[in-house]
């Protein structure tokens, strides 16, 4: 309940912020209380359902996740063209209070968590600071890491070094304390430790994808806000639509070949991009969305419910914030990923193709002719229209450039995915009792 009032006390201040300083203070704010949501929903479910339910429960829980996303592109595009973004941010506030009066009357704690508090709860205030410290930092240089030219910038280099500093240190301190605020013991547990890697790749090339499209669309392909959305938005019904597949799936086979198909079928989406050209449709761009929905809809479920397979209850709570968190960092780390790559390779695509814009090209001379004769045609002299068609072509450089770093940045995502298929198989097998109890 905390963490709903302060993401709705901090949506409602995001609305009002007066400035843009005031506004990044608001959503940090807004990103704490929403950070911690997540992986208190998984904890309840994991200790609310037992293995052979939680596969379904997860399945259920992700429809209405996956629900915001689904919607939220196209919502916030049409408030951003047709009202104020400040609409966004208020939208949150009668949802947030719902929430609140829902939670009060209908969740209450674990025995094990009521047990645990009546003997007195110890704050890890070292552990908490570093991590805090050394997270703040990595987003900081992920974020700005590409604006400031990575370690060519000073404080880039500072804040980094601080970063793995803290981080490496949070492990040596959390590893020494009996109530660690980050419980690192759980990565001894193979299952665990590779479900938490997996999805920090599906956090990587989800979060990459969904900041390369729209981008792509708005920036190469002329599309407004709304009609990105509206491109975005099938795929997340999709996943909505085959997360109670899934969830049946998951109870009654081994997760991992669920798991090895879905990271394929989002590696062959991811392929597929790499055919994409500045004349396809508006449909043949959805489709592409749809097609990787169908693949991390095979991803979230099986791969969380792998997750608690092997941990004691007791554990749930501190195994949940370990894998949103993986999920998280692989998001931060996949966006600043994509960017970087989309910044850098567009330049060296555009030095490429500048040399071969010769004059001694007769390919690029009779190119240059015709937009200047198509620009005479319209009443402009010979020295404005050899300027505009230079400008022209100039244009078209620069466009084809943008869409071959898309492609650079696909191909590296697609990999990443397939990559992981054979990975898949690190992991245990699941217990033989969760299948058979669902039956």
């Amino acid at each position: 309940m905390t963490y709903v009032a302060l993401l709705t006390i901090s949506s409602l201040l995001c609305g009002l912020a007066p400035s843009l300083p005031l506004l990044i203070i608001f959503r940090i704010m807004q990103g704490a209380g929403g950070g911690g949501l997540q992986p208190s929903e998984q904890a309840i479910l994991a200790d609310t359902f037992s293995p052979a339910q939680r596969g379904m429960a997860f399945a259920i829980y992700g429809m209405a996740v996956v629900a915001a996303p689904a919607l939220g592109p196209t919502i916030g595009g049409w408030i951003t063209d047709n009202y104020s973004w400040r609409w966004i941010f208020f939208i949150n506030v009668p949802i947030g209070a719902l929430s609140l009066i829902l939670t009060s009357r209908l969740i209450s704690d674990p025995p094990y968590l009521r047990r645990k508090r009546s003997a007195g709860i110890k704050i890890d205030y070292v552990g908490f600071g570093l991590l805090a410290l050394g997270l703040g930092f990595l987003q900081v240089v992920l974020d700005k890491g590409q604006r400031e030219d990575w370690f060519e910038t000073r404080y880039i280099t500072v804040f980094s070094i601080v970063c793995v500093l803290c981080l490496v240190g949070v492990v040596f301190w959390e590893l020494r304390q009996k109530d660690p605020i980050v419980d690192f013991s759980l990565f001894k547990d193979r299952t665990f430790r590779m479900a938490s890697f997996m999805l920090f790749v599906v956090g990587f090339a989800l979060y990459g994808t969904t900041v390369l499209l729209p981008q792509f669309a708005q920036t190469l392909m002329g599309y407004t806000a709304e009609l990105a959305g509206q491109m975005l938005t099938p795929g997340g019904f999709c996943i909505m639509v085959l997360m109670p597949v899934v969830g049946f799936l998951v109870s009654r086979y081994d997760a991992r070949w669920l798991i090895a198909f879905g990271f394929f079928v989002v590696a062959m989406s991811l392929f597929y991009m790499t055919h994409f050209t500045l004349e396809m449709d508006f449909k043949t761009l959805m489709l592409a969305r749809i097609f990787q929905a169908c693949g991390l809809a095979f991803l979230f479920v099986p791969i969380n419910t792998a997750a608690y397979a092997y941990l004691p209850r007791e554990k749930n709570n501190a195994a949940s914030g370990l894998i949103n968190l993986a999920r998280n960092i692989g998001g931060s780390v996949g966006i600043s990923f994509v960017t970087t790559i989309l910044a850098r390779r567009a330049q060296f695509h555009q030095a490429t193709l500048v040399s071969h814009l010769a004059p001694h090209n007769p390919d690029y001379l009779a190119y240059l002719q015709g937009i200047a004769g198509t620009v005479a045609t319209r009443g402009s002299n010979a020295v404005d229209a050899s300027q505009r068609a230079l400008g022209v072509l100039y244009g078209n450089v620069v466009r084809q450039a943008g869409m071959l770093s898309y492609i650079d940045n696909f191909w590296v995502l697609a990999i990443a995915c397939l990559v992981m298929v054979p990975l898949v198989f690190l992991m245990k097998k699941p217990p033989k009792g969760a299948a058979a109890a669902a039956h």
